[in-house]
């Protein structure tokens, strides 16, 4: 009966002299190290492939959902919006408390035109400053944070639109985007434009698309303003051109901002210098602009003080409402601070003294 035969390394060794088995030996023993390197620098080469396909995706195609330059990092330990704010869809809140006052604060530390100012420590909960907070004026287009924050509460940003002709349902020669009727874009990019280039035919053409309406959107945001407890503010668009019964205080457009930076989108939105769009005409061309921020510490014809990092906001200008700007900005240790003007005379008479509120912020 015949059976399987092993062998052992005496019978692999027959026929060789020592010298010539040591030879065979060491020559495995070579081929073998050989294979071992092979197979370890295609493990290192795989892992290399694996970290540039992670490097194009993260700074190349990741990169370009931050199309444009912002103020600064806002990664940064120190400087970053998320020093403060959680990153997601909702970010948290600054704090589940509010700044309170209950009349003037501390409005002998400096000499203002402006109607009414205040400036507010979010982490703190305290008011640095206030003046004539609670009293009702007109603040042009400031209207257009409660606009963002009932289209980022109710709205799907990834809707997109046919421009309707309530476009051009507004004041000529106030400021716009330059969509026309027909024009086919996002959600988002009416978003966008709204707050940067201060689109009032965005805020239209958003209030029709979430509301349903104008009216009916409008109704939105005021319900919006009884809920945060904006309970001095009343609106009748969504774009803040003037209208007797368009109102809000300093205090109010502090309650609306505090919940708009609830949402990460809102932050990346009011930080921006600008913002490019592509879309299409009704009759299919192309279309591709880069709209403007409207904030002068964007655009280089304001300087904040030394010690503060403006990170963003929004501004308003109308004949009656004069020159207004809430901004958001930060001490050197990331600490957030919301101030606000509203109705000063010009814009160089905002911006000096703005940054005269900024300077109580202490370094």
């Amino acid at each position: 009966m015949s059976g399987v035969r092993c062998t052992d390394s005496s019978d692999l060794r027959s026929g060789y002299s020592e010298r010539e088995w040591m030879r065979i030996q060491a020559k495995e023993e070579k081929e073998q190290k050989k294979q071992r390197q092979l197979i370890g620098m295609a493990v290192i080469l795989f892992l290399i492939s694996l970290l540039l396909c992670f490097f194009v995706y993260y700074f190349v195609l990741r990169s370009h959902d931050y199309t444009l330059t912002q103020p600064y990092d806002k990664a940064d330990m120190v400087l970053g919006i998320g020093n403060t704010l959680s990153s997601g869809n909702v970010a948290e809140p600054f704090a589940g408390e509010l700044c309170v006052a209950n009349g003037e604060v501390n409005t002998q530390a400096l000499s203002l035109s402006a109607y009414s100012a205040g400036l507010f420590d979010m982490n703190k909960k305290q008011t640095i400053y206030a003046k004539d907070i609670f009293t009702k004026r007109g603040e042009a287009s400031i209207t257009k944070i409660m606009t963002a924050l009932v289209t980022l509460k109710y709205g799907n940003l990834d809707d997109i639109i046919t421009v309707t002709p309530i476009v051009k349902d507004i004041e000529y020669g106030s400021s716009v985007c330059d969509i026309k009727e027909g024009d086919v874009l996002s959600l988002r990019q009416l978003l966008y434009g709204l707050m940067i280039a201060s689109g009032n035919d965005a805020g239209m053409m958003i209030a029709e698309h979430v509301g349903g309406s104008v009216d009916n959107f409008v109704n939105m945001m005021n319900e919006e303003a009884r809920q945060i407890g904006a309970t001095n503010t009343h609106f009748t668009n969504p774009h803040g051109l003037t209208d007797p019964d368009h109102y809000t205080t300093v205090y109010d457009i502090y309650l609306m901002m505090n919940a708009a930076l609830e949402y990460e989108i809102f932050q990346d939105i009011i930080s921006r210098k600008n913002y490019y769009a592509e879309y299409s005409r009704i009759d299919g061309s192309p279309v591709a602009v880069t709209w403007e921020s409207t904030n002068h510490y964007f655009t280089n014809d304001a300087d904040a003080p030394d010690n503060v990092t403006v990170y963003g906001g929004k501004t308003g200008t109308t004949d009656e409402a004069g020159n207004c700007l809430a901004l958001l900005t930060k001490d050197p240790y990331g600490n957030p601070y919301l101030s606000i003007i509203l109705h000063c005379d010009s814009k160089e008479s905002l911006y000096a003294e703005m940054n005269q509120l900024l300077s109580l912020i202490e370094s």
